[in-house]
């Protein structure tokens, strides 16, 4: 049985997806707010616009009042409030009266999805545009002047981002990164944090081994401010950790490592891929694309790897107003976060294991070997044979699960019970 529930964590995506998201500004902190309100402990807090983070600097808050376009008829083109994507995201103040010729050099549009409106941004250059139907583009009158209006300002602020840690008997952790950047995209953007809200949410509730860390940031500049003033930390005490993103959509599972690529990250996400979708696409490092080329940067290398669905780049909708409620579903929300939720447990419940015994235990006076002998009792017998012949003090338990071709969720409770017996111990 799931224990999460696709249609609470769907509800989510539909008060989020209205809201206008950027790099900095107002849309970003109502969206934190939001999530407070799924995980009350999230720590909310913010880098001053114009700091310096390694390479970058920290930029001003973008707050976008109103924009449309108008032919010289007053007749309406497009308006910001139809449509977020509307709009150059950091476009500044415009309004003015200008050519056909002149206001093309201001539209994006796709030709080849006529009825998507592109996704486009102009974070750190001072820049306006539209973004349009490609159909709507091709009717304008070339012969007509055209009112554009953009009602927008940048504000000296904060960059926002959330926090949220729970405590475990290690101080080691389990890091979670989402980003709360993009506007309405529901795939692309909303399936991330939703995910992980739900997985926080779950862990909070669990006596943990490890610590956890979830954040939500803006990408890039988001990631790299945290990790300007959390590297040593981090470095010091992440063991694992995931980017989520693009988690929504119900078709096939995919995979992008970490750089390293032979991370407990990587081990533990191929192992579940790979027993729950065989057919799982698995991607190479060269194919990144979001936070994870920050947080397995040189210098930084951390253990961090992404589960993802329908890989950002690589769906049609990607980056368009057609990534929408309709291309994310309530099982396919739910299914991401229980994949990720048996990664971490993957890890939570992984050991090197030694067997305490010279040849082979005598289970029987232990009662855990069965009276009687099946077919089914044999295979029983046989997994906890196998486990216990590769406990050689070298392989870890997904190892093992490996080795022996079974799910390694199968093998936890055997595993304690060889424990409790003493046939096995955990090596440190």
């Amino acid at each position: 049985m799931n224990i999460f529930d696709g249609t609470e964590m769907y509800k989510w995506a539909e008060d989020l997806f209205p809201i206008c998201r950027s790099v900095a500004g107002p849309g970003n902190l109502e969206t934190l707010g939001y999530i407070k309100k799924i995980i009350p402990n999230l720590e909310i807090n913010g880098y001053k616009s114009g700091t310096s983070v390694y390479d970058w600097k920290i930029p001003k808050e973008w707050h976008i009042h109103a924009a449309w376009i108008k032919d010289e008829d007053g007749n309406e083109i497009i308006n910001f409030k139809d449509h977020n994507l509307h709009v150059l995201n950091y476009s500044q103040s415009v309004d003015d009266l200008i050519t056909h010729d002149e206001l093309d050099k201001h539209l994006f549009s796709i030709p080849e999805k006529e009825n998507a409106i592109p996704y486009v941004t102009s974070y750190y250059s001072k820049s306006w545009g539209f973004c349009i139907e490609d159909s709507k583009r091709k009717r304008l009158d070339s012969n007509k002047k055209f009112h554009v209006y953009i009602d927008s300002e940048f504000v000296d602020g904060e960059m926002n981002y959330g926090e949220y840690f729970v405590e475990g008997k290690s101080n080691k952790e389990i890091f979670l990164s989402t980003y709360i950047c993009h506007p309405s995209m529901a795939n692309n953007e909303l399936s991330g944090p939703i995910v992980t809200a739900a997985l926080a949410r779950e862990i909070s509730k669990r006596d943990n081994f490890y610590s956890y860390r979830f954040v939500f940031l803006p990408e890039t500049i988001g990631s790299i401010a945290y990790i300007s003033s959390n590297i040593k930390r981090m470095k010091k005490d992440i063991i694992a950790g995931f980017m989520v993103t693009c988690v929504g959509d119900n078709k096939n599972l995919s995979y992008l490592p970490s750089r390293d690529g032979n991370t407990l990250s990587d081990k533990a996400a191929l192992h579940v891929l790979k027993n729950i979708d065989a057919n799982f696409k698995k991607y190479k490092w060269i194919h990144r694309g979001s936070d994870e080329r920050q947080y397995c940067a040189p210098g930084v290398d951390l253990p961090i790897a992404s589960i993802i669905r329908s890989k950002y780049g690589e769906y049609p909708e990607y980056h368009t107003s057609e990534d929408d409620l309709n291309f994310i579903s309530r099982d396919g929300l739910q299914e991401s976060a229980h994949i990720f939720l048996k990664t971490i447990q993957a890890i939570e419940n992984n050991s090197i294991l030694r067997s305490n015994f010279i040849c082979e235990p005598m289970l029987g006076k232990r009662g855990m070997y069965p009276s009687n002998s099946t077919l089914e009792t044999q295979k029983e017998v046989q997994v906890m044979m196998d486990l216990i012949s590769y406990a050689d003090g070298t392989n870890d338990l997904i190892d093992i699960a490996n080795l022996i071709e079974q799910p390694v969720w199968v093998l936890y409770e055997l595993v304690n019970r060889l424990l409790d017996n003493k046939i096995l111990q955990e090596i440190i």
